[in-house]
C-alpha cells in the first residue's frame, strides 16, 4: 500500500510539472505572446488556459494590459512669443500590441522612459504654437486649454501606437505655473486689458447716449414743427371763420349775433346734457322765443356801405 501511495504521489508531481511546462494561463488583465524558437506564433488577448511545448521549444511572454498613468516631470517650456511657462503633463496608456511592444521595448520601464521623451517633444512642439494669452487670460473664451491637450494627444497617439505598440488613451496638463516675473507681467497686462475694456465701454456708452440725445432732439423738432403747422392751420381756419363773422357783423350786427348764439347752443347741446340756467341768459333765451329780425334794405341810405 505504501508503494502504491508513493507511485500515485510521484505521478501527481509529474502531471503538475508537465502542466506547468506544457500549459499556461492568461488572466483577465493580461495579454500574452507565444514564441517558438524566439519567433512569434500567436498573440493571446483572451483570458483562459492554453497549451504549449515546453522550453526551449516555446516560451510565453506575458504583459499587463491594464491602463497605467504616467506623470511627466515638471518642466519649463516656452509659448509662442518666447514666454516661459512650467507645465506638468500626464498620460494614460496601456500595452495594445504585445508583439510590437516586445520587439521595441520589452519592459515597462523602458516604455515609460520612451513615453517621457515623447511627451517632452510633443509638449514643446504643440505649446510653442500657442500664445501665453491662450493659457492664462481673464477672458475664458480666449483660453485654449482643451484644444491644446487634444492636439498634444493627437500628435503623440499615432506614432507611439505604430512604433511601440502602446495605446495612449488620454493626455492632460495637470499643472500650469509661471515665474514671478512672468506673473507680474501677466497681471500688468490683465490690468491694462481691463482698463482698455472700461474705456471702450465708456466710449460706447457716450456714443450711444449722443445718438439717443440727437434722435430725441430730431423727434422733438419734428413734433414741434408738426404742432406749429397744426396751430397755424387752426389759426388760419379761425381767422377765416372770424373774417366771415366780421363781414356779417359789419353788414348786419344783429343777425350776426343771432347766428353766433345759434352756433353756441348747437355746440352745447351736441351731446346729452342737463343744464340749469336762467331763461333770459344769452344765448339760451333763443329756446323760448326767436328774436324779431328784419333784413336790412340795401337801398337804405342810413345803412353803412
Amino acid at each position: 500500500m505504501k508503494n502504491i501511495a508513493v507511485i500515485i504521489f510521484v505521478v501527481l508531481i509529474l502531471v503538475v510539472l508537465a502542466l506547468a511546462f506544457a500549459s499556461f494561463q492568461v488572466r483577465e488583465t493580461e495579454s500574452a505572446l507565444l514564441m517558438t524558437f524566439q519567433k512569434p506564433v500567436a498573440e493571446i488577448t483572451e483570458p483562459g488556459w492554453y497549451f504549449k511545448w515546453p522550453p526551449p521549444i516555446q516560451q510565453v511572454y506575458k504583459f499587463d494590459s491594464r491602463l497605467r498613468v504616467l506623470e511627466a516631470e515638471v518642466g519649463e517650456t516656452t509659448t509662442k512669443g518666447d514666454v516661459p511657462i512650467i507645465v506638468n503633463t500626464y498620460v494614460v496608456w496601456r500595452i495594445a500590441d504585445p508583439l510590437q511592444f516586445h520587439n521595441a521595448l520589452e519592459t515597462v520601464q523602458r516604455a515609460e522612459r520612451t513615453l517621457l521623451s515623447q511627451i517632452d517633444d510633443t509638449q514643446g512642439g504643440v505649446i510653442g504654437q500657442y500664445s501665453f494669452g491662450q493659457f492664462v487670460n481673464s477672458d475664458s473664451d480666449k483660453i485654449k486649454f482643451q484644444e491644446i491637450q487634444t492636439k498634444m494627444l493627437a500628435d503623440l497617439k499615432d506614432p507611439i501606437r505604430t512604433k511601440y505598440g502602446i495605446e495612449v488613451k488620454a493626455l492632460g496638463i495637470k499643472q500650469l505655473k509661471v515665474s514671478k516675473d512672468v506673473t507680474k507681467d501677466v497681471f500688468d497686462r490683465m490690468k491694462a486689458e481691463r482698463q482698455r475694456r472700461t474705456e471702450t465701454t465708456i466710449r460706447q456708452g457716450q456714443t450711444e447716449a449722443a445718438i439717443i440725445k440727437k434722435d430725441a432732439e430730431l423727434k422733438s423738432a419734428e413734433l414741434l414743427a408738426a404742432a406749429e403747422a397744426r396751430a397755424k392751420a387752426i389759426r388760419g381756419r379761425g381767422d377765416a371763420e372770424a373774417a366771415k363773422y366780421y363781414k356779417m357783423l359789419e353788414e348786419d350786427p344783429e343777425f350776426a349775433m343771432f347766428l353766433r348764439n345759434i352756433e353756441a347752443v348747437k355746440a352745447t347741446l351736441a351731446e346729452k346734457a342737463t343744464i340749469v340756467i336762467k331763461a333770459d341768459m344769452e344765448p339760451f333765451k333763443l329756446l323760448r322765443q326767436l328774436p324779431q329780425l328784419t333784413p336790412k334794405d340795401p337801398n337804405d341810405p342810413n345803412e353803412p356801405k
